[in-house]
């Protein structure tokens, strides 16, 4: 049976919640005097939906926006307590409505493979202005017709497609070079 929105949670529950270990939550906890659990007679934490939706925010600010320890305190102490668990997940919001199908993928751009004797052409001292050899990641398309997936509270969100394509020519040049360094390596 699910506990209602407005119980309280165990470090361990928290912990799952956030996709955080709880050794995390506890060192969180020693670095933002905000966050206050209810401790029972035995020491354990029970966390109010308040200090969940707070941790959230701290969670984002740290792992995902990049603050620091330091620069989270702060925004606590000039934006208050209400403005940093508002950037986070809530356990007190309702749930965004999940959507009914996925949309047909664009088909990928054809992959051309660089044969390794293209990519020695590329010596190391190649200047930056240089062009890569074409380089891409096949990712496989979604089912068509079934149902998005609810999103997911733990975790991240999946990662863009753009993004890793665009990552992926970042990182050509580097394997190209690789690659050559290698070859040399094995007398070839």
């Amino acid at each position: 049976m699910a506990k209602a929105k407005d119980a309280f949670r165990t470090i361990s529950e928290v912990a799952e919640w956030l996709d955080t270990p709880t050794h995390v939550l506890r060192f969180w906890e020693s670095k933002f005097s905000q966050i206050k659990p209810v401790k029972g007679a035995g020491g354990r934490r029970y966390y109010r939906p308040a200090d969940m939706d707070l941790l959230g925010g701290i969670k984002q600010l740290l792992h995902e926006d990049g603050l620091t320890i330091k620069g989270t305190q702060k925004l606590l102490r000039e934006q208050g307590v209400k403005h940093v668990a508002s950037l986070g997940q809530s356990m007190t919001a309702a749930p965004a409505p999940t959507p009914q199908a996925v949309p047909a993928p664009t088909p990928p751009a054809p992959v051309v493979p660089v044969p390794v004797a293209q990519q020695d052409a590329l010596p190391l001292d190649a200047p930056a202005d240089s062009t890569p050899p074409a380089f891409s990641i096949d990712l496989p398309a979604p089912p068509q017709g079934l149902p998005a997936a609810a999103p997911r509270l733990i975790g991240r969100a999946p990662a863009d497609r753009s993004r890793l394509q665009a990552r992926a020519a970042q990182i050509a040049p580097l394997l190209a070079r690789l690659e050559t360094v290698q070859a040399r390596m094995r007398g070839g």
